[in-house]
């Protein structure tokens, strides 16, 4: 019996994942160097997994409030302030999510309309697009351009924006190319948004992750006029080697955060107790081992753009995350096909750009969240392929 025709129509025209369809050509093969998982290499530092695990032989097992624990409510709402300068009462303006991907789902059901359209810039995290689409709004795309390492800039949203346009999403630092904003070009986002009335989805999974030392990471929400109009989504999977938590938060006015929570209690009822219990502890003691990692991510990130660059792929030097997104139009390969010949050939694998959407065409994302080591012997294989191919 097929069931094609039983599928809804809304998830057929959707696109598996470019990430995951490129690696399941990975899956099996033990001989490849992989630069394309978008996780840490590190462990979940032991206080936290200790936390977790204590939390457990107490018998900590039981459901908790739809919002979250209210001791970890606390904890972000004082994080928040502490990193972002912005205020939110964890009674009524703080969710805890089933990672941020759901944070980021339950913005988007809670807040459109069938036919609203929401502007992200692009190359962006492969899930935006599906997840506007699912909740029935129209996504609209903007390219981020390479000329300004890959920012976005307001008068490139500007001229995407239409009387049915009711939300901005923003990711800085940004998967997969590392971008990060300045300042400025974001208080002129901000302005625009409040001439044009719309809503801000702020995705700050990576802001711990930044390496400059005379750049300070600024969240829009943080702006004049901004905590009004903003969704701030964050939460413990990169900062903290946390994937497998599976943890994220919303922060937001209060009438949003009943909407989303509303969705919240009929899908997910509420994160696992387990997870909250660490995430409390990775914000009360974790801020050491957050340093420890992003340093030894720079000095990688450091050694990784500087040997795609002496090898003839320009890349722009990230300024947080932990990918690289070098440039491999000069070779005249598709990302598709650079990507395919070189794991054939040298048995490194890195993500295709336009998995990211058609404006990350001519790229490749790189991660550096690998041991130095592989990230020395890809180099290795990537400029053996390069040579190979000029």
């Amino acid at each position: 019996m097929s069931f094609n025709d039983k599928i809804a129509e809304k998830v057929k025209e959707i696109p598996r994942s470019g990430i995951r369809d490129f690696f399941e050509l990975v899956l099996g093969r033990d001989d490849v160097i992989s630069l394309g998982v978008g996780e840490p290499d590190f462990s979940s530092p032991w206080h936290i997994r200790e936390a977790a695990i204590y939390s457990l032989e107490k018998g900590e097992t039981s459901y908790t409030s739809n919002l979250g624990m209210e001791k970890l409510r606390k904890a972000i709402s004082l994080a928040v302030q502490k990193q972002f300068t912005v205020t939110y009462d964890y009674r009524s303006e703080v969710l805890v999510t089933v990672g941020v991907s759901e944070a980021l789902d339950l913005a988007c059901r809670a807040l459109l309309n069938p036919g609203d359209e929401v502007i992200y810039h692009e190359p962006c995290y492969v899930s935006y697009d599906p997840s506007i689409s699912l909740a029935y709004g129209c996504p609209i795309s903007v390219p981020a351009r390479p000329e300004n390492n890959f920012e976005i800039r307001a008068e490139d949203i500007e001229k995407k924006i239409s009387p049915k346009s009711k939300i901005l999403i923003l990711n800085f630092p940004t998967n997969p190319t590392g971008a990060v904003m300045k300042q400025k070009e974001l208080q002129d986002i901000a302005d625009l948004c409040i001439a044009k009335d719309l809503i801000v989805i702020t995705d700050e999974i990576y802001s711990e992750l930044v390496y400059e030392e005379d750049y300070k990471h600024v969240s829009i929400s943080s702006l004049p006029e901004m905590k009004s109009r903003s969704i701030l989504l964050h939460g413990f999977s990169k900062a903290y080697a946390m994937t497998g938590f599976r943890l994220g938060y919303s922060c937001a006015p209060a009438e949003i955060t009943e909407a989303m929570m509303k969705i919240h209690q009929y899908s997910m009822l509420c994160a696992p107790i387990t997870s909250q219990v660490a995430a409390i502890e990775a914000l009360e003691n974790g801020s050491k081992s957050v340093e420890k990692m992003r340093r030894e991510y720079k000095s990688r990130r450091d050694y990784m753009v500087g040997e795609f660059n002496d090898m003839g792929l320009p890349c722009h030097m990230p300024g947080g995350a932990f990918y690289a997104f070098p440039d491999i139009r000069g070779t005249g390969l598709s990302s598709k096909n650079f990507a395919t010949n070189l794991l054939d050939t040298e048995s490194v694998a890195a993500v295709p750009g336009d998995a990211f959407g058609v404006s990350g065409e001519g790229f490749l994302r790189c991660c550096y969240a690998t041991d130095i080591n592989l990230i020395k012997s890809a180099m290795k294989g990537f400029k053996r392929f390069v040579d190979s191919i000029k």
